[in-house]
Order: structure tokens, then sequence, then C-alpha cells
């Protein structure tokens, strides 16, 4: 019996997240790339405005299958994966990767698993500690541009790469996402032993691959917050949240359910242009 490849669950050519660690881990650079899934696994990255990968770069890419996909549930029912992988070979903006580990998801199950040989989960030390509360204290106007983009991918700070989570968001126009998850979650733990992240969209639900690949994206980098509960911003943000998603109303009757606010710092979005 042959043994299942990602190319039977991620369609190729295909949007992709790709996020690497630069400066010895100081800081992460997140691209919005093409990826073409090798029929060993490996992948074939396309960058349309150029890179700072190396040769031995690790590199994290987030992959799923949503491209046309408008309507979700609350297990998510795509398939998706954080592909952590090794950068084997450069051709000007053409980067190939091997995988090291991923896990291809699809609601809440797992449905094929690869790990190089001796691959261990690596051990992180670093101590969790709350969120600082974030400082905004009243809703700022809704982003209404971004309601058909339901979700986008959380890129967090896992030890030796980054790590990549697709998720339900609602963001404003000061450029501000908010986001829920649960404390048993990996992005939860992550966020609370660094509580930087990014957040990129790339507006696969409204525009054709190429056109979304060469410019139309947003990534927006920042700090994590937390937005305690029984609060009027914690409701005005819940009632937003469900009205642009509501397939995620089921999650706020759970009493742990954490939000957070991600208040952006920095953001990239090219210049739009159509290619001619």
């Amino acid at each position: 019996m042959t043994e299942p490849t990602l190319g039977q669950f991620i369609p190729s050519p295909v949007l992709a997240v790709a996020a690497t660690y630069l400066d010895d881990g100081r800081d992460t650079d997140v691209y919005i790339c093409g990826a073409e899934v090798q029929s060993d696994n490996r992948l074939m990255l396309r960058f349309a405005r150029g890179h700072r990968l190396s040769v031995g770069a690790r590199v994290t890419v987030h992959l799923d299958n949503r491209t046309g996909v408008s309507e979700y549930d609350a297990e998510l029912r795509v398939y998706r994966l954080s592909y952590k992988g090794q950068v084997v070979r450069l051709d000007d903006n053409r980067v190939l990767v091997e995988p090291v580990q991923f896990q291809v998801f699809y609601g809440l199950s797992v449905v094929l698993d690869f790990a190089q040989s001796g691959y261990h989960f690596p051990d992180d030390q670093r101590p969790e500690r709350s969120l600082p509360t974030t400082p905004m204290t009243t809703l700022p106007k809704i982003d209404g541009g971004e309601h058909d983009n339901k979700v986008g991918v959380l890129v967090t700070r896992a030890e030796q790469q980054p790590h990549t989570t697709v998720m339900a968001f609602l963001s404003t126009q000061d450029d501000d996402i908010f986001f829920i998850t649960f404390p048993s979650t990996f992005k939860s733990t992550l966020l609370k032993r660094d509580n930087r992240c990014l957040f990129a969209i790339d507006n696969r639900a409204t525009f054709a691959f190429e056109h979304a690949i060469e410019w139309n994206y947003s990534i927006i980098s920042g700090q994590a917050f937390d937005v305690p509960k029984n609060t009027e911003l914690f409701r005005a943000i819940q009632e937003a949240f469900i009205a642009k998603n509501p397939w995620e109303v089921g999650f706020f009757s759970n009493p742990e359910v954490e939000m957070f606010h991600l208040r952006a710092e920095h953001l990239i979005c090219p210049a739009p242009h159509i290619p001619g």
C-alpha cells in the first residue's frame, strides 16, 4: 500500500506563509509566497519580492487548502499544517525546502504525520508569564474591508523556528487584530513565553493566486495582550467577532476561552499594482 504524501491533501501551487528567525533568533521574518509540493514532500517556494533565506536555514511554512472556501465550522474542516523544514537549495527567488516535521490536520484529526528519523521536539525552558493587559479601553472602528477574510495565519515564537496556526480573527481600521484560544493550546503557551508575534492576511478569499502572491496581503507584527473577561471591551469585541465569524460563537460559552489583542507595531502591505 502506497504511503500518503503531502500532495494528496494540499493543492499545488498554493499560497503559503513562510517564517524564519533572523539575527540569532532576535527577529522573525515572514513572507507570503507560492509553494509547489514535490512528490517527496519537499517544497519549492517562490518569492515574488525576494527573501533573506540561506542554505541550512530553518523555515516554517504554513500550508492549507482553504482557497475557494468561504464558509467554516468550529472544527475548521480544511487540510492545514505548520511545516517545519530546512533550506537545501537556492535558485534566485526559488527556494527548495526539505521537511523536518509536520502534521496535516483536518478538523481536529491528524491525517498525515511526518518526522525525520531521530527528530525530537525542541525542549523549551522559557518560563510562562501572564500576558500584559491590553491598554485599549474601547473598541476602535472595525475594518469592514476584511469581512470576507475570515481567517489568517498567526506566527508565534517557538524554539529553533517559528510556529504557525490558522486563526479566525477580527481587525480594526487601526490594524489591531483580535483572536481567541484556550490555555491548553500550543500557541497560548508560546505567547505566554514570548508575546511578540505576527499575523498574516493573504486575501486568498477574494483574489486570484498570482495577484495575492504579488501584492495583495498584509503582515502585522507587534505584541499580544490579554483582553480581560467581564469587561465592556471584551463584550464589544465578542459581539463584533461573532458577527464576522459566526461559527466561533460556541467557543465563547467555554469559561476557559482567552481573548488576545495583537497591537500593531509594524505593517507590511505592498503597494497595490496590477501586473501587466
